[in-house]
């Protein structure tokens, strides 16, 4: 395994992580870190990544050659060892610190739907390493879960990434809505769970349903739905007007399946 760090320049912000993101993943690199911003060459992105020596040429190639990439640079990285450890703490845009994503205010074991009792426990240790990652990124957090989605054994992934998504919901929702009015399920779906999700993906309404067509987590070879993050993230930024137990939220549609697009329901 090798950790190398590209240099790119762009002349796009919006979209250019998650793309170039999703090169990296496909040819079997980890992206350990990165780090976005402007410049009078335009947009620079530099990225960390980790994967097998035989593919660096081949992922070097369709990095240089993409259509979002103006200039592109790569070189060793010193700063890792090569060892398959958890990516490191990572600052974003140049800020300095980010806050953590606090458990749940009412039950930090029990944040996630009960029947995680009878699946495999969740990594809690790997879990809490990653939320203030996820924090000091946000909302440029996709890529990472989308590479964790492909660490877990399938048996964990619906409940630890739901869980995830629980905490991150709740943490947006306590940092840019807790001080607006008690507003009925679907005022808050429309003006809280609607704009916190076009911070991450494409998403609108529908019959008071919620619809993404971009979501990251599909069409991985399974069947099902997969939207786990999504969901945990929608049911998180709800439970703070509504309490754990006064929403749900299911996926009634998903691209994995072959819909158009992956669709959300809220029921009171």
């Amino acid at each position: 395994m090798v950790d190398v760090e590209f240099r790119v320049v762009s002349d796009r912000r919006d979209g250019l992580l998650l793309a170039l993101g999703q090169v990296v993943i496909a040819n079997g690199f980890t992206l350990l870190r990165q780090r976005m911003l402007n410049s009078e060459e335009g947009v620079v992105l530099s990225m960390v990544v980790r994967g097998p020596a035989e593919s660096l040429l081949v992922l070097e190639e369709r990095l240089g050659t993409h259509h979002l990439v103006q200039s592109f640079e790569a070189s060793a990285y010193e700063g890792g060892n090569g060892a398959a450890a958890a990516p490191a703490p990572v600052r974003s845009n140049g800020a300095a610190s980010a806050p953590n994503i606090p458990p749940p205010a009412a039950a930090p074991a029990a944040a996630a739907a009960p029947a995680q009792a009878t699946a495999a426990p969740i990594d809690t240790q790997r879990v809490e390493t990653l939320l203030p990652q996820l924090a000091r990124n946000y909302p440029n957090i996709l890529l990472q879960l989308v590479a964790l989605e492909r660490e877990l054994p399938p048996s964990q992934r619906e409940a630890t990434l739901r869980y995830i998504g629980q905490r991150v919901g709740a943490w947006v929702y306590k940092r840019d809505y807790a001080l607006g009015g008690q507003l009925p399920l679907h005022d808050s779906v429309r003006r809280i769970a609607l704009p916190a999700m076009r911070q991450l993906v494409q998403a609108e309404l529908q019959d008071d349903a919620l619809r993404i067509r971009n979501s990251p987590f599909c069409h991985r070879g399974e069947s099902g739905e997969c939207c786990h993050f999504l969901r945990g993230m929608l049911g998180g930024l709800l439970e703070g007007q509504h309490g754990a137990d006064g929403v749900r939220v299911v996926e009634s549609q998903c691209r994995n399946t072959g819909a158009e697009a992956c669709r959300f329901e809220f029921q009171a």
